[in-house]
């Protein structure tokens, strides 16, 4: 299984849906508790715990970890 997300730009990845439960990764919907707007890479933002992980900080994981999000689908 895995995730496609799709930003406002039309930028697409693939995330192997695994990363999740993996990688504790999150989408993130506010910044400082407030809604993230469009020029802080908002509306929502795939956020990978690069900081826990020298793995994590690839080029490989930083792609996935797409902003702007338009959609999520799951595949």
């Amino acid at each position: 299984m895995a995730l496609r997300a799709v930003a406002l730009n039309d930028y697409k990845i693939e995330i192997p849906a695994e990363d999740a439960a993996k990688h504790d990764m999150i989408v993130a919907l506010l910044l400082d508790g407030k809604p993230m707007p469009v020029r802080e890479k908002g509306p929502l933002f795939i956020v990978y715990p690069f900081d826990s992980s020298a793995d994590l900080r690839s080029e490989r994981y930083y792609s996935r970890s797409a902003w702007q999000l338009r959609t999520i689908e799951v595949r």
